[in-house]
């Protein structure tokens, strides 16, 4: 009854829904060339024989897919992925780093017109979903046509599960829809299964089998060169808030620590540009990377706006920040500084990634800081530690390699469904 519900209401406010992606391409959050793909028509051909499609919600589930993406197509040369996300930052980089016979398109809008738009040109033969992106009519439909369909690195969170009890009819009939579910931890699997999903089983984090993120050797040199032998640490991907924070915190700092450099990673690299305006009015010299600006003897805050170049201000830090903690949000991802020899500090607000926290904290691979005045101390303190500092790093690369074998566990699960491709 309430899939209907949903359905019928999809479709009587497709007036609204036009207002609402009209608003998103104004504000540059829809790629305007490829708008189609949003509405179900195809960009591209399908290419002849199986598909596995793969569909992750953004930058964060497409670039945790594409270790499993690489594996599948290294084990199955007959197939093709298709690869579909609803960002436009996450389609740029899937255009960088997707390898030979993987595509990528912009997910349709939950709307039956463009999911059977959708469905009808790219034919799919097993569909992967990545996390908890629970689109009703694409589920649906999906499902209807016979598509074997499979949860990959599925999560719940603590309040994701209160909303779905309040629709359990609607999320039963979706989590039903799945063959497989392959949780990221037992708590995610205990959810998902009170919630409807028949078979569970917890094999661990996706991203725990991510590569260290890459860097272009030549910027690498540049920067360095720049820097020279300054003190330097990093905020990284940041959300509104933590950059003023960041900024007191180098304020507070710089009397102890001339020369002193922050570098400031935003998470969403448009912001770049307003986060420069509002330092600039407080006092501080600041270069925007976007702008071209060069690091100079004076700047205080280098602003990274870029995109997919993480890697690069990972390897330019030993200290970082993992942004995302000191605000609400739920926290980014702590391996990812850990594979690069970072000293790592967070905030308190991690609920994304807790398990991985816990982790940590138990091997004592990370300071959290509960606010700005904790993480100047702590970034400080740091400065001034090299032992501490490689302690930290050590603790953070064994909790790392302690994650190693997750890839293995999911290609292990997803074999019988792909080899049922090739009969």
């Amino acid at each position: 009854m309430m899939q209907r519900l949903y359905r019928a209401l999809t479709v009587l406010a497709t007036p609204l829904i036009a207002l609402y992606l009209g608003r998103r391409k104004a504000l540059g959050k829809e790629d305007p060339e490829r708008f189609r793909e949003r509405l179900g028509v195809a960009g591209i051909e399908r290419p002849l024989g199986r598909l596995v499609w793969v569909h992750g919600a953004s930058v964060g589930e497409a670039l945790a897919a594409l270790p499993l993406i690489g594996r599948i197509l290294e084990s199955h040369p007959e197939l093709h992925i298709l690869v579909t996300t609803g960002t436009v930052t996450s389609a740029r980089l899937m255009a960088e780093r997707l390898p030979g016979r993987a595509l990528h398109q912009y997910a349709p809008i939950d709307r039956p017109d463009a999911v059977r738009g959708f469905l009808d040109h790219w034919r799919p033969d097993l569909a992967i979903w990545i996390e908890s992106e629970f689109w009703p009519n694409l589920l649906a439909d999906t499902q209807a046509r016979g598509v074997p369909m499979i949860l990959v690195n599925g999560r719940m969170s603590d309040r994701s599960y209160r909303r779905w009890m309040l629709m359990r009819g609607v999320i039963r009939r979706l989590l039903g829809g799945f063959a497989l579910c392959l949780a990221q931890s037992d708590n995610d699997a205990e959810r998902l299964g009170d919630l409807g999903a028949t078979e569970v089983l917890t094999v661990g984090n996706l991203k725990s089998a991510a590569a260290a993120l890459p860097a272009d050797p030549a910027a690498l040199d540049a920067l360095r060169d720049a820097l020279g032998s300054r003190p330097r640490w990093l905020a990284a991907s940041t959300h509104a808030g933590e950059e003023t924070i960041a900024a007191a915190c180098h304020r507070d700092l710089t009397p102890a620590h001339p020369g002193l450099v922050t570098i400031i990673v935003p998470r969403h690299p448009e912001r770049g540009p307003t986060i420069a305006t509002g330092l600039r009015k407080i006092g501080l010299t600041v270069a925007l990377r976007s702008a071209g600006d060069r690091i100079t003897e004076r700047t205080d805050i280098y602003i990274a706006d870029s995109l997919g170049e993480l890697g690069l201000f990972y390897r330019l830090a030993d200290i970082a920040f993992v942004g995302g903690s000191l605000v609400p949000h739920g926290g980014q991802n702590l391996l990812e500084p850990a594979r690069l020899d970072c000293a790592i500090l967070h905030g308190p607000h991690m609920a994304n990634f807790a398990a991985f926290t816990a982790a940590f904290a138990a091997q004592r691979g990370a300071v959290e800081v509960a606010d700005g005045a904790a993480l100047a101390a702590a970034v400080g303190g740091l400065l001034g530690d090299r032992d501490e500092r490689r302690r930290l790093m050590a603790a953070a690369q064994t909790v790392a390699a302690a994650e190693a074998g997750v890839l293995d566990r999911i290609a292990a699960a997803l074999e019988p469904y792909l080899e049922r491709l090739g009969r």
